[in-house]
């Protein structure tokens, strides 16, 4: 018979041993996850831990017990299973995990690769194996606080808007209309969007409080849950040429999964025939590694806040149209 009507490596010439081994893997890979869902132990699912050891972890079990043309390739689909399970527990943390798959992908398959050309031996193995002490110390990163970049970041957003300044700080003194978000990746990853908002004014102590898109969770007979983000106005300066509002994040039953939301700070100003407007959102991250989570909690920061500034802007558009 000819070498190209051979069975498929995976999962056709898999050993009953080995399935039967990956198998309790999975298993006691679930038990552990409901476990740390149910008991939040230490937030270890927001740490280099869950994101980057979980992942070298099965790809070591699949490398030492499959037998396969490709362990990167069982690696792989291990890994696939691996995420179905845990998205099923991890509640708001799926959004997280979403982003989170290109990474857990690329560490599976890192640690597959090392660990094959590791067994394989010669020079490839020993150059192989200076990763292990580089992935080690990557998967503590958040344990017991550890961290290798700074938590605390913001993201900003500026538009020009076609009014005075006195219309955008009554603008910004009324809630807003809120429209879904143009940018595609608010779009595709499945995170809240603010639905409507109440409280008005821009005086210090006055309140707003903004509904977003209910939470979710995959249970049987579970109702969606209402969450929403209060802030309080802590400083407030305005004339005609502009002004600055700052608000405090009192309450947050959105957000509080992914980030700390410390503040929102609006600043407008005239400038030509418009007047700026520039949104700050102040935060701290919570997940870890830092390198991969901190640039793209950022950048969705970024969009978050341009968001905001260009929902102000329809808003002034609407009321003069």
């Amino acid at each position: 018979m000819s070498r190209s009507n051979e069975p498929e490596a995976f999962p056709g010439n898999v050993p009953a041993r080995a399935r039967w081994t990956l198998a309790a893997f999975l298993l006691a890979a679930f038990a552990g996850l409901l476990a740390l869902r149910v008991n939040r132990w230490g937030g270890l699912d927001q740490t280099s831990l869950f994101y980057v050891g979980l992942p070298a972890v099965i790809a070591l079990i699949v490398v030492f017990t499959v037998r396969a043309r490709s362990a990167t390739g069982v690696a792989m689909a291990v890994t696939t299973v691996g995420l179905a399970l845990a998205a099923a527990l991890l509640g708001e943390g799926t959004v997280c995990l979403v982003i989170a798959a290109p990474l857990l992908y690329g560490i599976a398959g890192l640690v597959a690769w090392t660990a094959k050309s590791f067994g394989a031996g010669g020079r490839g193995g020993r150059h192989a194996l200076l990763g292990v002490p580089v992935l080690f110390a990557l998967a503590l990163e958040g344990v017991a606080g550890t961290t290798l970049l700074p938590r605390a970041d913001q993201g900003e957003g500026s538009v020009l808007i076609d009014a005075e300044p006195e219309q955008v700080a009554a603008a910004l003194a009324a809630p807003p209309p809120y429209a879904a978000p143009d940018a595609l990746f608010l779009r595709a990853v499945p995170f809240p969007h603010p639905v409507r908002a109440t409280g008005e004014g821009l005086g210090t102590g006055d309140v707003r409080v903004v509904d977003f898109t209910p939470r979710r969770v995959l249970r049987i007979g579970s109702e969606p849950t209402p969450r929403d983000l209060e802030l309080e106005v802590a400083e407030s300066e305005s004339d005609a040429d502009g002004g600055r509002v700052v608000f405090d994040v009192v309450r947050d039953t959105t957000f509080a999964n992914w980030m700390d939301m410390r503040r929102a700070e609006a600043v407008w100003s005239r400038e030509g025939d418009g007047t700026r407007l520039t949104w700050t959102i102040e935060y701290e991250r919570t997940y870890e590694p830092s390198w991969y989570f901190g640039p793209i909690q950022s950048y969705t920061t970024d969009l978050a806040a341009d968001y905001l500034a260009t929902t102000f802007r329809d808003a002034i558009a609407e009321e003069g149209a």
